[in-house]
């Protein structure tokens, strides 16, 4: 790891990024890519060492309470922030100023601070949002090899069901010739049914690749699936989405199961859902239907 110094911390969205880098080791990993500009090495955790500071001031200075969010670009849970502790210390000032919390994980450190995601929660709105791409555990130590499996995230889907915390699933990278199967799609909208979880973000079936984590992936690929790299070259060539073949049948699958469950599923309206900050009145919490009935 090293440390830097910021000079801001939440973006013009509200959202914020403690660490840059990462070291879950997801093959896929999007945040490789070279657009980014991160100018080191992907594993040597960025960290900045003003963070929380810089977010104490955010905080105190905003006119209005909003959502604030974390985890797009980097997943905060990594091994790193059980030393270092600043999701902890953020979480603190967001509940202590009354904001909102959102955050992207993979990890089941996120349990550490169930008791701040409910303090958040009960008073104004905390959503956790956790990936999940396979339902095979083999094939997730492969994908992501350096976090908790899958069974073990739909383990804290559960505990976080169960303290009232709103979550939602983040069903992508689904990879095409890898985890793009009905049993794949049906397995993990199985564990979202019984987690109860509000929405499942699914954008196709497929993956993006750009230069930087494209040449990861490929390598990636090389070591853990021989001879599909030329598949892949074939297949998609430059593209930046690679599109499974089987896309059109598996997201009518995928639509179908999560409205026959209730649950949401137009991406849209979960992003809304996502960044739309909420008080809780007289022990009722104001949802997007007293929203959309106000004025």
């Amino acid at each position: 790891m090293h440390f830097v110094t910021a000079k801001g911390i939440l973006s013009p969205q509200n959202g914020m990024n403690l660490y840059r880098g990462c070291s879950h080791g997801c093959i896929y990993c999007d945040s490789r890519s070279k657009c980014y500009h991160m100018e080191h090495e992907f594993e040597d955790i960025e960290v900045k060492e003003n963070a929380v500071g810089l977010l104490a001031y955010a905080l105190k200075h905003k006119r209005k309470k909003c959502m604030i969010g974390t985890g797009s670009m980097t997943d905060p849970y990594i091994p790193l922030e059980m030393e270092i502790g600043n999701v902890r210390k953020a979480l603190h000032l967001i509940d202590e100023y009354g904001f909102g919390f959102t955050v992207i994980t993979k990890s089941d450190r996120i349990l550490r601070d169930i008791d701040l995601l409910q303090k958040i929660n009960e008073k104004t709105k905390c959503v956790v949002q956790m990936t999940l791409t396979t339902h095979d555990e083999d094939l997730c130590r492969k994908l992501e090899p350096n976090v908790c499996t899958t069974r073990r995230r739909f383990e804290v889907l559960k505990k976080l069901r169960d303290a009232k915390i709103p979550t939602v699933v983040w069903m992508t990278p689904i990879l095409p010739f890898i985890n793009d199967t009905e049993d794949n799609i049906s397995g993990i909208l199985d564990m979202c049914i019984e987690a109860k979880v509000y929405g499942v973000i699914c954008f196709s079936m497929g993956l993006t690749l750009r230069e930087g984590n494209r040449e990861y992936f490929y390598a990636q690929l090389n070591r853990l699936f021989p001879g599909l790299r030329e598949k892949y070259i074939s297949a998609f060539k430059n593209q930046y989405v690679a599109q499974s073949p089987d896309s059109s049948r598996l997201m009518k699958l995928f639509h179908q199961k999560c409205d026959a469950a209730g649950i949401a599923h137009n991406n849209e309206q979960i992003f809304q859902y996502l960044h739309t900050f909420e008080e809780k009145e007289a022990g009722r919490q104001l949802t997007l239907w007293d929203f959309g009935n106000q004025g």
